[in-house]
């Protein structure tokens, strides 16, 4: 008797302890209807999402809602208030990009919330199915009941519904998004920066991460029980993590999904999920193109940024720069450390930094015209050290300057601690903010917008993370926002074999990444990259920007001249990409068609370990003849005892041919296919 009461008590404590599943209440499907998109409200009034394939969970029922500063929970007491539908199909074309044209097709499924009793206050989640993923975002309408909205914290999750292997990155530490990524079950993560990346044990790739990120704080997730994720907002220095006037939408949490890795990075959900251009011709005055610069010296400590004998940023020394870029094809020429403020511990404040002053052994307004006489571009440099306090009363002056001696393109810089920027509060005191916290979102769109005045682009390092506001702000072109090509001048470790192709399917399914690439001296700081010859030419393919640095020295170059064709040759502009194969941290295959000519090019890079991997080369135009310039790892190349053995050929292939690739350990191949003209045509 005693242990049927037992057995009925413990029945009653478990139902009472279990969640309140949802009820559906609104349903959407993709266009080609494998994906579903489930609505829910339970018992108490919660939303709740779930997202399927074919029928089967991918995310779970997953919460949603908000914990505000002054106001209750929007979290319970919902009632469905109204639910519409509708579809959307066009083509839009990107001024630049992995492709030229860009197909935005969805269904969307909008659901007004209003609460049951008290304020009766509503809100809005939009959901938008497309083929490769999903899309959802809160929109907050104007109404009496909330007009300051001020969001402690956001409940959105992600119950991922089957075990999977995890690719993430520690999020709210100390060195930004600058971390080896970490693979391991999706169980052991603790709190991450998005885009996270996930496979699950049915070979599902799943992507979670947030589109137009405007005027809010960004999204980190937290594992908070099993497979279950919550969103955690960056923090603010003062009050609430997003202070907001409604009406207002929150940026887009995005869940792309796909049967292979190649397919996440294939996918442009986030592109789709942002408003439209609003910088008009774009490609008028800003071209991609490559680069080279007085940078990979002050890594390797031979120059300096800080004034003095071994100050890099001299005029003679910049002319020889840009002799160069003239000599081989570059268009543009990065100067770091021209500007005073380099001198002393520049990184523990940035309050000595001018944006307008040269130091005198600086010429800008001389290498400007000497640039522009040789058909060559100086690019700007602002490194702020983490202090927009200061640097922000100097932005538009610096831009002027940059202007009027026709610097069209400036990177800037970020360097500080997480949570160690330096921004003016309300009261007019320096706070201590985060690298992706609401102010920065809006610091670095102010940026943007200021530089598009002047028809600048912008390359920012130490970043707030790319959810693909370029569609928006094209002058947008790219940013760093992972562990760049500096960590193998001077890393302990430097990067490891696997780090490209992790951040293939990791990294850059956010955006364009400044990794900048091409040291074939595979040299560092008293250590050597553990890459190949050929897989730092492969680089330039597989890792995508419109702005592509050739990194190592000019002499380095002029010792490897046949390596060095590749670099010189590739475009950094592409009219169609595809991901041929790869699995994430072991490899990955891309090739790109060039937009302003017929031929393609190949990228393929390696883990730590050798392959031998099969192309058809079925993406080339039918009946056309190739002529196939190869650069290979040699017969004795290993990126731990002979990187530099490569291998440069060619061979006349056809679409119906096949491509074999012999991957060294560490390694890669680079192939530009030039397309050739008819038999018998002059």
């Amino acid at each position: 008797m005693m242990a049927t009461i037992a057995r009925c008590l413990l029945a009653l404590f478990l139902a009472l302890a279990a969640p309140v599943r949802a009820e559906t209440v609104a349903t959407l499907a993709s266009p080609d209807g494998v994906l579903t998109v489930e609505f829910g409200l339970n018992g108490e009034g919660r939303p709740e999402y779930r997202v399927s394939r074919l029928g089967r969970p991918v995310i779970d029922w997953s919460r949603l809602g908000f914990v505000l500063a002054d106001a209750p929970k929007l979290e319970r007491n919902f009632a469905l208030a109204d639910a519409a539908r509708r579809s959307f199909d066009e083509t839009w074309e990107q001024p630049w990009g992995e492709r030229r044209y860009v197909r935005n097709r969805y269904n969307e499924l909008r659901v007004r919330l209003a609460e049951k009793s008290g304020a009766k206050r509503a809100m809005d989640v939009v959901f938008r199915a497309f083929d490769d993923g999903v899309g959802f975002r809160y929109e907050f309408p104007d109404q009496g009941s909330l007009r300051a909205v001020n969001i402690v914290d956001e409940l959105t999750e992600f119950a991922v519904a089957d075990p999977a292997t995890a690719w993430w990155i520690p999020g709210g530490e100390w060195n930004r998004y600058e971390y080896l990524y970490e693979k391991t079950p999706l169980e052991e993560l603790s709190q991450v920066h998005t885009p996270t990346t996930f496979r699950t044990e049915n070979g599902l790739h799943i992507a979670i991460h947030e589109a137009a990120l405007v005027d809010y704080s960004a999204m980190w997730l937290r594992r908070v029980e099993g497979r279950r994720l919550k969103t955690v907002l960056s923090p603010a220095a003062e009050g609430a993590r997003v202070k907001r006037t409604a009406p207002f939408p929150t940026p887009w949490r995005t869940i792309q999904i796909a049967d292979r890795a190649g397919g996440l990075y294939e996918s442009d959900l986030l592109l789709n999920l942002n408003e439209p251009n609003r910088l008009g011709d774009v490609r008028s005055w800003f071209t991609p193109h490559k680069y080279v610069g007085v940078w990979w010296s002050l890594h390797l400590e031979t120059e300096s940024w800080a004034s003095g004998p071994k100050h890099g940023a001299n005029t003679a020394n910049v002319k020889r720069y840009i002799d160069f870029a003239a000599k081989h094809g570059f268009r543009g020429v990065l100067v770091e450390g021209w500007n005073v403020g380099w001198d002393g511990d520049w990184f523990a404040n940035g309050s000595t930094f001018s944006f307008t002053e040269p130091y005198p052994d600086f010429d800008i307004e001389e290498l400007s015209r000497y640039a522009r006489s040789k058909g060559v571009r100086l690019i700007g440099h602002h490194e702020t050290s983490g202090n927009i306090a200061h640097y922000e009363p100097q932005l538009t002056a610096g831009l002027d300057l940059y202007r009027r001696l026709g610097i069209d393109a400036v990177k800037t810089g970020y360097v500080a601690d997480a949570g160690g920027v330096q921004a003016r509060g309300a009261d007019g005191r320096v706070v201590f903010e985060w690298h992706d916290g609401q102010v920065m979102a809006r610091h670095h769109l102010r940026v943007v917008q200021e530089a598009a005045k002047r028809r600048i682009a912008v390359n920012p390092h130490e970043p707030i993370k790319d959810t693909g506001l370029r569609r928006t702000y094209p002058n947008w072109v790219a940013r760093e926002g992972a562990r760049g090509m500096e960590y193998n001048a001077w890393g302990a470790p430097p990067n490891p074999p696997e780090h490209e192709p992790e951040l293939i399917f990791t990294r850059m399914l956010s955006g364009p990444m400044d990794f900048t690439p091409g040291v074939i001296s595979l040299q560092g700081r008293g250590q050597k990259l553990q890459s190949t010859v050929a897989k730092q030419l492969a680089l330039y393919v597989a890792i995508y920007s419109p702005i592509q640095m050739a990194a190592d020295l000019p002499e380095n170059y002029e010792r490897n001249p046949r390596a060095f064709q590749f670099i010189k040759d590739v475009p950094a502009d592409w009219a169609e990409t595809r991901v041929l194969h790869g699995e994430i941290g072991d490899y990955a295959t891309i090739v790109r068609k060039d937009r302003n000519s017929e031929d393609w090019y190949l990228g393929s890079v390696t883990d730590e370990e050798g392959r031998v991997l099969d192309v058809p080369l079925s993406f080339l135009s039918p009946g056309r003849r190739y002529r196939a310039q190869i650069y290979r790892d040699g017969p004795s190349a290993d990126y731990r005892a002979n990187g530099h053995d490569i291998v440069i050929e060619e061979r006349e292939v056809t679409a119906a041919d096949r491509l074999p690739l012999r991957l060294a350990p560490g390694g890669g191949q680079a192939v530009r296919f030039i397309a050739l003209p008819a038999r018998g045509r002059r």
